[in-house]
């Protein structure tokens, strides 16, 4: 029997319902990060999707390289004033994955001291970037999002698109390495346009205590519609995983963190050249 127009809608509410029941009668599991799988299925992944979807026409490549099960640690290059990409990477990752994999995100200390995104973060499964979360996550077999640019990455200005910034120590490697857990690079094309940085006001940022404070062609000019991102064109392309199970005893070698760390890196950004040779137009189809 064919659906009937009004279905769509009928299993919409039906399922709006079912989640207000388990909510009220607690019939749903937070794990010890805080992580709402049921909250962040039925709400924060469907305005995410609004957004990858059909705001950014985002389409996603090499899904086959991220393991259909067990721990990997997903690394990808930051950009975009607003650190956006994380939550598209998280989303788009569970909606197009054969196996709906949650990505566990980990953020910067300043994420978790802002008492409403603290809260969103836990939530949708992010935590500390620190190697003890990262390592009791990889070694329970999740699947662990790491942007080793930080805030240097997300707060470059307009002219250094697509460049990317020094990555750290190469702690990430180090929890790769002890845990035994493939390394996944991630290069995603999208994120430095919808909030271009033209400049940076150092006095302001220090006093507000932010890592930047970012002039853009709509912010602070527009006040808050200066937040609406622009529409660009994204690709998100996964590359080969790079195995780290033979290296276990190495995770406190300096010079074998340090090759692994460039190889992901040099990974990324020779992929980032390939996706933007593909994307000519940044606010394209």
């Amino acid at each position: 029997m064919a659906d009937r127009p009004g279905d769509p809608w009928d299993r919409r509410v039906a399922g709006g319902l079912a989640f207000l029941r388990r909510r009220l009668s607690g019939d749903y599991e937070v794990d010890e990060f805080g992580f709402d799988p049921d909250l962040t299925g039925a709400v924060f992944h469907p305005l995410l999707r609004l957004l990858y979807r059909d705001w950014f026409r985002t389409e996603v490549f090499g899904l086959e390289h991220v393991p259909d099960s067990g721990a990997g640690l997903v690394v990808g290059n930051h950009s975009g004033t607003v650190a956006l990409d994380a939550l598209i990477l998280s989303a788009a990752l569970h909606d197009q994955h054969p196996a709906r994999r949650y990505l566990r995100l980990l953020g910067a200390d300043l994420v978790f001291r802002m008492p409403v995104v603290s809260e969103i973060a836990r939530k949708t499964g992010g935590t500390v970037a620190c190697n003890p979360d990262a390592e009791r996550l990889l070694g329970t077999g999740e699947l662990v999002g790491v942007f080793p640019e930080g805030f240097k990455g997300v707060g470059k200005l307009y002219a250094d698109r697509y460049k990317l910034q020094r990555f750290g120590r190469g702690g990430f490697v180090s929890a790769a390495l002890r845990t035994g857990t493939p390394i996944v690079p991630v290069a995603i094309v999208g994120g430095e346009e919808i909030y271009p940085m033209l400049a940076d006001i150092k006095p302001l940022a220090r006093l507000l205590k932010l890592p930047y404070f970012p002039v853009t062609p709509t912010f602070p000019w527009l006040g808050p519609l200066g937040m609406v991102p622009l529409p660009s064109k994204w690709l998100i392309q996964f590359c080969p995983p790079i195995p780290t199970a033979h290296l276990t005893d190495s995770a406190d070698d300096p010079l074998v963190v340090f090759n692994i760390a460039d190889q992901v890196r040099e990974t990324i950004q020779h992929t980032l050249y390939e996706l933007l040779e593909r994307r000519p137009d940044p606010f394209g189809p």
